[in-house]
């Protein structure tokens, strides 16, 4: 994350990525896959670490290898080439957008952390800190009803955050400046697509 400062002088802070190229790896119409879509491919791998059947994928673009593939529905094909390369001029400053993510893996993660427990008493004599307490019922119905919050693995969910503004972008480094956190980590890959949310007020120019 970073920050950018307006016309006026406020501070907005910024989540930087790296958005493309994506080149175009294959090409599925609704004639004979039923539905019309892209997929996309990012960051550049080493030949010699793909396998045989996805080299023979990779070749028919002509992209070269690649780390990340996603799928992206469109309502039309037939502007679209193989290898054809797909940067971040589909954006404009002050377009919202939805932006797709894996959370940040928090491990094994107890009530308190995960659900924002209180916790119990710290003096007089309890021996129940950090606890989730009682969960069970009584006679009826003895059991413990499904989707209790509970100690468990946290993060590393995908998540999804909508209505994300670009507030920059520098289209030689293939960078996307948006405002506010983004779900993930460092390094992590993402999903950035246009918002059906519509701008609520004027967009603040840096």
């Amino acid at each position: 994350m970073g920050h950018v400062y307006a016309a006026d002088g406020a501070r907005i802070p910024v989540t930087i990525v790296e958005a493309g190229p994506c080149p175009v790896v294959q090409i599925k119409s609704k004639g004979r896959e039923g539905y019309n879509a892209l997929q996309l491919g990012f960051l550049p791998k080493k030949q010699n670490r793909v396998n045989k059947p996805l080299q023979g994928h990779f070749k028919k673009s002509g992209a070269g290898a690649l780390y990340y593939l996603r799928e992206f529905r469109v309502d039309d094909v037939e502007t679209y080439q193989l290898g054809q390369s797909i940067n971040l001029d589909i954006f404009n400053v002050g377009q919202k957008v939805r932006v797709t993510g894996v959370s940040r893996g928090m491990g094994f993660a107890g009530v308190m952390k995960r659900w924002k427990f209180r916790g119990g008493s710290e003096t007089h004599g309890s021996t129940s800190h950090r606890a989730p307490g009682s969960i069970g019922s009584s006679a009826f119905p003895s059991r413990v009803f499904k989707g209790k919050r509970l100690p468990g693995h946290m993060g590393a969910d995908t998540v999804t955050v909508d209505g994300l503004e670009i507030v920059d972008q520098q289209p030689g480094r293939n960078l996307l400046f948006i405002r506010g956190a983004v779900p993930g980590c460092k390094n992590s890959m993402l999903i950035i697509k246009p918002s059906p949310k519509q701008p609520t007020g004027k967009s603040v120019q840096p």
